[in-house]
């Protein structure tokens, strides 16, 4: 049970981070894979795309 519970807690701090810094986000998730760098692409275009790109990629674990 206490190994669910980090699990929940770090998914918790990373849609925080990548609600405040979306990149930030998606690189505790995925690493300098493709979905990082498309997420900056995404931040840089406009931060609501950037923000909703990383929650998903957070979410879809």
């Amino acid at each position: 049970m206490e190994a669910r519970e980090d699990s929940i807690a770090m998914d918790i701090l990373r849609i925080i981070a990548a609600v405040l810094l979306p990149p930030l986000g998606v690189f505790l998730q995925v690493g300098l894979k493709g979905a990082f760098w498309l997420n900056i692409l995404l931040t840089l275009l406009g931060f609501i795309p950037g923000i909703i790109h990383a929650v998903w990629v957070i979410a879809r674990r």
